[in-house]
């Protein structure tokens, strides 16, 4: 029987090559999106291409029906997933905490945060053997940020993904009995568009000066992260969270 992965926000960047990966490990995989359809269906393609089977399921984490939709749509296509990756995030614009635009925060929480508590809830209910179900793993993907606090930029992001922390740890400990194991993978700056999405390309150069390694990490080097975490080879590792990030 092949093993499941569910990867949110896997239409690009970190999301993207989680998939990949998990489609090279021998994942059958199912990837959500928010809006881009055409990423997603390219991920679709190229793991189709390598020989296994994926699928593309829009919704937006943020929305209480739109992640019971996607887990029963991976019920009928796949069943219980083996590993479930939860990437879905959102930075919001830069700006200082006495700048903050009310909908841009709520937007940020409502996706990071509530999004995270939503798709962790329905993960468990089919992976728990308290639900029937026959263990796995989740991994969670945070942020340096919530250690950095990200100061002028967005604390807001930051504080979000201290709240995905703290989820880890909480959320590990709760089904650890359960068969379920619950880690978090904390990149430092990385080289996706995400910097670019929220107004600042030229952040990647600005900051990896900073970094101890000299340079800006790659979707690939977390994505590669985030599969031995959810791996057997991880089998005694839960409530951890993993920085990912040259030093920084």
């Amino acid at each position: 029987m092949a093993k499941t992965l569910l990867v949110t926000g896997g239409s690009r960047g970190i999301g993207a090559a989680v998939a990949r990966h998990a489609a090279a490990d021998g994942y059958d995989v199912a990837l959500t999106y928010a809006d881009d359809s055409a990423a997603a269906r390219s991920v679709v393609d190229e793991i189709e291409a390598a020989g296994r089977r994926a699928v593309a399921l829009r919704a937006d984490v943020a929305r209480e029906a739109d992640v019971v939709a996607v887990f029963a749509a991976l019920d009928d296509f796949f069943g219980a997933p083996d590993a479930v990756v939860l990437n879905a995030g959102i930075t919001g614009s830069f700006a200082r905490v006495d700048e903050l635009d009310i909908a841009m925060l709520e937007r940020v929480l409502a996706v990071n945060v509530t999004g995270a508590f939503l798709c962790a809830r329905e993960a468990v209910r089919r992976m728990s053997t308290a639900h029937g179900g026959r263990g796995g793993a989740i991994a969670f993907v945070s942020s340096r940020a919530a250690s950095l606090g990200s100061p002028g930029e967005y604390v807001h992001y930051a504080a979000s993904k201290g709240a995905v922390n703290t989820l880890t740890i909480g959320l590990a400990k709760e089904v650890a009995r359960e068969g379920v194991r619950v880690n978090a993978i904390a990149p430092g700056l990385i080289a996706t568009e995400i910097h670019a999405r929220a107004g600042r390309p030229e952040r990647l150069g600005r900051i990896a000066a900073a970094v101890p390694m000299e340079r800006a990490g790659t979707a690939d080097e977390v994505a590669a992260a985030i599969l031995w975490i959810v791996s057997p080879a991880a089998s005694y590792v839960t409530g951890a969270i993993l920085d990912v990030g040259g030093g920084r």
